[in-house]
């Protein structure tokens, strides 16, 4: 696989009264062609705002975003229109994201107007008859509108709407947690599939952990705008090097009422303000690990064994995962 997206130093904050929100701090991280990329954390974090940034929905404050090389911010615009080709986004509340005063047809054939793709509006709805029938919409409920169709029916419609352009990227935006559990597995399997018919790369922002786990070949975790993790998906499920990533996975409920897992560790203490993060680590005030450098000194994001990243100056070992400092 070859990298297809890159972010560098990725800086967003928002003016607010009386300071500023740090909602995305100095992020850096590349996407690999045709991989699935999980990003968790809880909400609030600065997920969805991470994922605006890399598409240009979002000026960033600082920093730079590289799609197959080039240089987003550098672009205006019919070159940065060129490029949307390639990049697009499923958004997470499948009711706001569709205008309900247009047909399913025109909000589907909407990219294919605004960039010009197709001879006529004969050929354009023609394409975009073929997108309802592949993400498992009926061609004849071209004509209806959003309100005629349930939450499951409506995120297909979003889908086929960012296939429209045929991209190589796509932004997940938490595109299954508005939705029932048993429509959140079809939706999940229509992405997986999508993605091997067309070699899709995916962004798959998302708090739910076990459907990160399967859909991603890797995972970032996210706290409070920075990165705390990021490893392979296997290996981070199976163990954990920083603490908040242990306390996330141990946060996930396990459906069975006779099984008590005495290991499992609760997370005490309330998330920082993203208006006055603290000093050091911004987890340090509710890790059980820290010492004076974690609240003096920010830990960077360094390499552990190859492949995985970790910013935490006390990752879990074997030998402090029981006897927390």
């Amino acid at each position: 696989m070859s990298e297809l997206l890159r972010a560098e130093g990725l800086v967003k904050e928002f003016p607010v009264k009386g300071g500023v929100v740090h909602a995305v701090s100095d992020v850096s991280f590349a996407i690999e062609g045709g991989e699935t990329l999980g990003l968790v954390g809880e909400s609030g974090c600065g997920k969805s705002t991470l994922g605006r940034l890399l598409l240009r929905l979002l000026p960033a404050t600082a920093g730079k975003v590289f799609f197959k090389g080039q240089d987003l911010s550098a672009l205006r615009g019919e070159s940065l229109r060129a490029l949307r080709h390639g990049m697009q986004m499923i958004f997470q509340d499948p009711y706001a994201s569709l205008d309900p005063r247009m047909t399913v047809g025109s909000i589907i054939m909407e990219p294919l107007k605004t960039q010009r793709v197709g001879r006529n509006r004969a050929e354009r709805a023609e394409m975009v008859r073929d997108l309802m029938n592949q993400v498992g919409l009926r061609p004849e409920f071209y004509s209806r509108y959003p309100h005629q169709f349930s939450g499951g029916q409506r995120q297909r419609i979003g889908i086929a709407r960012a296939l429209a352009l045929n991209p190589e990227l796509i932004i997940c935006d938490e595109p299954v947690s508005a939705l029932d559990v048993s429509i959140q597995a079809q939706i999940l399997n229509l992405l997986s599939d999508l993605q091997r018919q067309r070699a899709l790369t995916y962004l798959f922002i998302s708090h739910d952990l076990n459907v990160v786990r399967y859909l991603s070949d890797r995972v970032i975790v996210m706290f409070l705008g920075k990165f705390c993790e990021l490893a392979p998906t296997q290996a981070l499920y199976a163990a954990p090097k920083h603490p908040y990533t242990r306390f996330l996975l141990d946060s996930v409920p396990v459906p069975d009422p006779t099984r008590r897992d005495e290991n499992r560790a609760l997370l005490t203490g309330e998330v920082s303000s993203p208006v006055n993060p603290p000093d050091g680590c911004r987890f340090h005030p509710r890790c059980p690990y820290a010492d004076e450098r974690c609240r003096r000194e920010a830990p960077a994001l360094r390499a552990l064994e190859p492949g995985r990243l970790c910013a935490c100056h006390h990752p879990i070992t074997t030998s402090n995962k029981e006897n927390p400092t």
